[in-house]
């Protein structure tokens, strides 16, 4: 297997030290206007942010500061894409070590693309930001084309759009069956539920 263009060389992040440590919301808002001047970028990755949340306190019965730690890593994890293309997810990686980041969060963002950065998702936490990250995007894509946007938005249509390549054609369908078969979820539950928590996020 030939080693990821953007392969991050290492599998373990952070310092088990840091523990729990979470940078405040409003400081990540700060970072992520500073880093991101790209504002559909920036709202792809409050959706993302929005929707591991949601996930967490309804799907995985967590407590506040684990949604939280969900949270944050959806909400950082393309942080450094727009200035530092070549570097993604370094750059952002280094930042939230630096900011002595749970480590949980940083390796969540540095599995978001196994077959870009060469790191596994292992946890839950790794595994859904994989799966919501490409569909977030799509989902958010096929909305933009349409006059009522979220609203009246189903599962079958976007099922449809994912059968064809040319739509959306740099959302990699590979990576999202990939990030489904590593997670006992049906895919068109995973779009409802992608429908339903990022419809609002502004």
């Amino acid at each position: 297997m030939s080693t990821p263009i953007l392969a991050l060389g290492r599998s373990s992040f952070g310092n088990a030290a840091n523990k729990d440590n979470l940078l405040p919301l409003e400081e990540a808002h700060v970072l992520l206007n500073d880093w991101v001047p790209n504002e559909r970028l920036r709202m792809h990755m409050k959706q993302v942010g929005a929707v591991m949340k949601a996930w967490a306190v309804e799907r995985e019965g967590a407590d506040e500061r684990t949604a939280g730690k969900w949270e944050l890593a959806g909400l950082l994890h393309d942080a450094d894409w727009e200035k530092h293309p070549d570097a993604h997810c370094r750059i952002i990686i280094e930042k939230l070590e630096e900011l002595n980041v749970d480590p949980e969060v940083i390796h969540a963002i540095a599995s978001h693309g196994p077959k870009h950065f060469g790191v596994e998702p292992e946890t839950k936490m790794d595994k859904m930001i994989y799966v919501f990250d490409e569909l977030s995007g799509f989902i958010h894509a096929a909305a933009l084309i349409r006059p009522t946007r979220y609203e009246g938005m189903d599962v079958k249509g976007i099922l449809k759009k994912l059968k064809t390549p040319s739509f959306a054609a740099q959302v990699s369908r590979d990576d999202i069956n990939d990030a489904i078969s590593r997670v006992d979820i049906p895919l068109e539950e995973i779009i409802q539920f992608i429908i339903d928590h990022q419809k609002d996020v502004q």
